[in-house]
């Protein structure tokens, strides 16, 4: 507990001012001291490994053992795939200035990007990451589009050096693989989601099913911004009231309000989230783009991170953080081992809390403006979850095939970023967004690899439970907590067995989820057919 919350105290440190060197240099040491006790856990685990079935099913059977043995016998399996733990634990050492080292250089490239935005009174504003990536999303075309150049500009600038770093984290990925004998990539990143490929295979087929609906959405949205085809920054713009800037406080109210009428617990719990200032939220230079919620197990509290504008994109984020937060804090009293689930079901319950809030307003909405500005918001999600989140594990799969054999460089992996992003897209786009690759850290994570389908499948679970929850009401508040502190105890296929009645190998609960996002563009056609024409 003690090592995760050091871990996540110098996340947060690194997140709020990129230029830290001292935070750099306490994530070294912190980095150093995971790899000691990932050592030990590899003795661990080769213990596990070599005890008699017989002794370890009576072992299991104990009463202070048996809620730990979908842990232990994961673990068991684990150590039977791996070299051995002589091996693992030089692999380890090794990783801390070698595999990680080149993950924390993103920080180092995020540091040196220098972003220019010219105000309307003409000055020029040097803007953060975080900062530049908000106007990524402006209600103003011009912003939008000036924002957007800066943005490539100052990634085509770092291209060579974001090459570099990716090349080498993969290298060592493959090179690990291979003396472990595997030949999937995916294995690793399945294996850690507690998932099966035929499960993820039968989500994505049910993703591309559903695509032609969103197509219609995107298409509708391009005669509503006046353009042919939506460019990458027109696809997250706002329309209608959505231009509205909503205050930090104001936004905090909304959502506590719409987590009252799912679960006063939820409501509560966020509440005082937001009162102790768990919250890093200042819009400011010096944050790294993007948000996440990150956990103090040893103090039982959670931080969030993000850089909050006024957008409905900001509020969606804020409460989809906190549902990462929520989750971890109804697993506060489980053993450790216990407590740790896997990246699909942590999104799952992040996106459950964006549901709640989006889906609520809409309902509550009673000016048309107001529930098209609420839609659409709610659909550029859907179109971030089956098209976006498509594209990066298009693109990433396609990379990992080309670097077994050999560097791939920037230029080519910006054709393998068009090329990915047009196909997820489904040839609506206009101008794509070549250097992705370059500019999003989920690509130069380290310890969760393929950083990507877990989200679909947070989406997509996660409105299969909403659904559950609006036939129950607010009864179904409990049972929701119940799923919640399942998921570090058993594979997604049986958690969803048990808890939904449903099976995630087969396409009929994939198809169902994704037919909610059907609902909301046929919506959302009905209320814009007379300003198409205007």
């Amino acid at each position: 507990l003690r090592l995760r919350q050091s871990e996540s105290f110098v996340s947060c440190l690194m997140a709020q001012q990129v230029k830290d060197m001292a935070a750099s240099g306490l994530s070294d040491r912190v980095k150093t001291l995971a790899s000691k006790f990932n050592a030990a856990l590899t003795d661990y685990d080769e213990q596990l490994r070599l005890t008699d079935e017989t002794e370890w099913q009576s072992w299991l059977k104990q009463e202070d053992i048996s809620p730990l043995a979908f842990t232990l016998n994961e673990r068991r399996s684990a150590a039977k795939e791996k070299l051995p733990p002589s091996l693992e634990a030089l692999a380890g050492e090794l990783a801390v200035d070698g595999y990680h080292g080149w993950g924390d250089f993103y920080n180092t490239i995020v540091s040196r990007a220098r972003f220019e935005a010219v105000e309307k009174d003409g000055t020029v504003k040097s803007l953060s990451a975080g900062q530049m990536h908000n106007r990524l999303s402006s209600g103003d075309r011009a912003i939008r589009e000036a924002s957007f150049a800066e943005w490539e500009r100052v990634w085509g600038e770092q291209a060579e050096l974001s090459a570099e770093t990716l090349n080498r984290i993969a290298g060592f990925r493959l090179k690990l693989y291979g003396r472990r004998g595997w030949d999937s990539v995916l294995k690793e990143p399945l294996s850690m989601n507690r998932m099966s490929e035929k499960t993820l295979d039968a989500m994505w087929a049910a993703v591309n099913e559903g695509k032609p609906e969103l197509v219609r959405y995107l298409e509708r949205k391009a005669e509503l911004l006046g353009v042919a085809k939506l460019d990458w920054h027109d696809v997250d713009a706002p329309i209608g009231s959505a231009t509205r800037t909503v205050s930090y406080d104001e936004g905090a109210a909304f959502i506590l309000e719409q987590f009252r009428a799912f679960s006063p617990d939820l409501s509560d719990f966020s509440e005082m989230a937001f009162r102790d200032g768990w919250i890093e939220a200042e819009d400011r230079p010096g944050k790294r783009p993007g948000g996440f919620c990150t956990a103090f197990p040893k103090s039982e509290q959670t931080r969030i991170f993000m850089t909050y504008s006024g957008t409905a994109s900001n509020i969606s984020t804020l409460a989809h953080e906190l549902g990462h937060a929520y989750h971890q804090h109804v697993m506060n009293d489980m053993p450790p081992f216990a407590q740790e689930y896997a990246m699909n079901v942590a999104e799952t319950a992040s996106t459950f809390a964006e549901l709640i809030v989006s889906d609520s307003a809409m309902q509550a909405a009673e000016d048309p403006e107001e529930k098209l500005a609420l839609l659409e918001d709610k659909l550029q999600r859907s179109t971030a979850f089956f098209m976006n989140i498509h594209a990066r594990f298009l693109f990433e799969t396609r990379f990992y095939q080309m670097r077994k054999e050999g560097m791939v460089d920037h230029e080519q992996l910006c054709k393998l970023m068009e090329e990915a992003q047009r196909e997820a897209y489904s040839g609506i786009l206009g101008e794509a967004h070549p250097h992705f690759w370059a500019s999003k850290l989920h690509f130069y994570l380290t310890d969760v690899p393929f950083y990507n389908f877990p989200y679909t499948f947070g989406y997509l679970f996660s409105s299969g439970i909403y659904a559950q929850a609006r036939q129950e009401g607010p009864a179904f508040a409990g049972r929701y907590v119940a799923l919640l502190r399942d998921t570090g105890l058993m594979t997604v296929e049986e958690l969803a067995q048990k808890h939904l009645g449903v099976r995630l190998d087969e396409p009929e609960f994939w198809r169902a989820a994704v037919a909610l996002t059907t609902e909301d563009v046929r919506t959302f056609l009905e209320l814009t057919e007379d300003l198409k024409n205007k």
